[in-house]
């Protein structure tokens, strides 16, 4: 694989060992190229390059990894998310997945299982351990509205959202429909906004729950 193709990934954590543990995976792995590795949030949105992944810890010094995604995201757009933690429980995982959350992983991963991850969060797919995905979707479903006002999408847009309830991701997606990966990213921001939601998990658990797929 060529140095051009290479995923760019960046990493936000401030144990020092487990965050040079990471880079050099990311640095001894043809198709990975770990661009920065910071030790706070602050320093990563102040630092960070271009880059398609972004691995973060949660309990950071300073603004922790939920608080500061909405940063990061402002900041590089394009850019990919993977909460990166040690915590499991109910409140973590949704407040992750509600700021916009792109993937959420415990530190426990194996870097086999890590690196095809971050594959498929570039791809445009939401990586999670299959108990996190369920717990993610069954408290999303219990905390999205089903009344409101009836949310119009065009028949692109319903057919993109009903292909990522079936779980593709946005590189499928596109091969699927004959249309290039960025005119699938900008279908699916149109999708958020139209929703009001900030992540692939809450726009399933949106549709779902209104009966829109």
């Amino acid at each position: 694989m060529t140095e051009s193709v290479n995923i760019r990934v960046a990493i936000i954590e401030d144990h020092d060992d487990f965050r040079e543990g990471l880079y050099h995976v990311l640095q001894g792995t043809d198709g990975f190229r770990c661009v920065g590795r910071y030790a706070s949030l602050e320093e990563g949105v102040l630092k960070m390059p271009a880059t398609d992944v972004v691995l973060l810890d949660i309990h950071l010094p300073g603004k922790s990894g939920i608080e500061g995604l909405s940063l990061i995201k402002q900041k590089h757009p394009n850019a990919q998310v993977i909460m990166l933690t040690v915590f499991e429980d109910d409140t973590n995982i949704f407040r992750a997945i509600q700021a916009g959350a792109d993937g959420y992983l415990l530190k426990k991963t194996p870097p086999a299982r890590l690196l095809q991850a971050i594959e498929e969060a570039a791809a445009g797919g939401m990586p999670m351990t299959p108990f996190i995905a369920r717990q993610a979707v069954a408290m999303l479903k219990r905390h999205v509205p089903a009344e409101g006002q009836t949310v119009q999408l065009t028949p692109r847009e319903s057919e993109i959202l009903a292909l990522l309830t079936d779980g593709l991701n946005y590189s499928v997606i596109g091969e699927r429909l004959f249309i290039s990966l960025d005119t699938v990213r900008n279908h699916i921001r149109h999708i958020y906004e139209k929703l009001q939601v900030h992540s692939k998990a809450a726009a399933v658990a949106k549709a779902i729950k209104r009966g829109m797929v």
